[in-house]
């Protein structure tokens, strides 16, 4: 594997962890603001998945399994090859990291919130979301940035310097195949997810995903759903104090709060 996935830990790491995972064309840094909200109580730890930001040196494959591997083995690693449990917190794409994580290693895993996680492979997810305009692209670049100005606008891509768009058009790679690989086949089966699940939308979110929240909601044993008022699909960016008060709300809910890595 070339390179080497890129984290980072702030925080006493005496207290209870969480792991932070990150969209498609996102990085650690977009999570900055809610790392800070969590940090308080929290040992919580930032990851640049493979083929993004720091870690843009590190694939393939861009895979969803592969993405898993990585996390698995950094937080094996931090807890000094003592499994967790820890609490892991996954925006958009990053949801299915977290959930396929939790599914494979229950025993390092307490607990999971998704935000707005994408269910591309059932039948009934659109074929006009972000993703899938990123998919139709001629080119990987092509795909990062159809992706980019979707979420953000063409005038704010515009205003974007020429280096920063170059540096996400080179992230089209890891983009083109990892959403590929989620339109392939489910990378986790909600059966085998046996850890609370938290599954945050925004108010504002696409209908695609408030389905989705409910479609997790109602096969996940116990899951919770909670709407971020004012929010969108950026929540996690937009809304951090919001996003980070309903976290804690659940974390604290939970039988075993006072436990994690550290």
């Amino acid at each position: 594997m070339a390179g080497t996935i890129w984290f980072d830990a702030a925080g006493d790491p005496d207290r209870p962890t969480i792991l932070l995972i990150h969209g498609s064309m996102d990085r650690s840094a977009g999570l900055l603001r809610l790392s800070r909200r969590l940090g308080a109580a929290h040992h919580v730890v930032r990851v640049d998945r493979r083929g993004y930001g720091r870690s843009i040196e590190v694939g393939p494959p861009w895979t969803i399994e592969a993405n898993v591997d990585d996390v698995e083995r950094m937080v094996e690693a931090l807890s000094a090859g003592v499994p967790g449990p820890i609490d892991v917190i996954g925006h958009s794409l990053g949801g299915n990291v977290a959930l396929a994580l939790a599914a494979r290693r229950p025993d390092l895993v307490r607990s999971v919130v998704a935000y707005e996680t994408p269910l591309s492979w059932l039948s009934w997810w659109p074929g006009d979301s972000a993703g899938a305009a990123a998919m139709s692209a001629a080119s990987p670049a092509e795909a990062a940035e159809a992706f980019v100005r979707r979420l953000v606008g063409d005038e704010k891509w515009e205003q974007l310097p020429e280096s920063t768009r170059a540096r996400r058009r080179a992230e089209g790679a890891a983009l083109v195949a990892e959403l590929a690989d989620l339109r392939r086949a489910a990378p986790w089966s909600p059966e085998v997810v046996e850890v609370p699940v938290l599954a945050m939308r925004g108010e504002h979110g696409h209908p695609h995903h408030h389905r989705g929240t409910e479609w997790l909601a109602s096969r996940l044993d116990g899951c919770r759903v909670v709407v971020v008022a004012g929010a969108g699909h950026a929540g996690p960016h937009t809304h951090p104090a919001e996003v980070a008060a309903e976290v804690e709300s659940f974390l604290s809910s939970l039988p075993d709060a006072a436990s994690g890595v550290g």
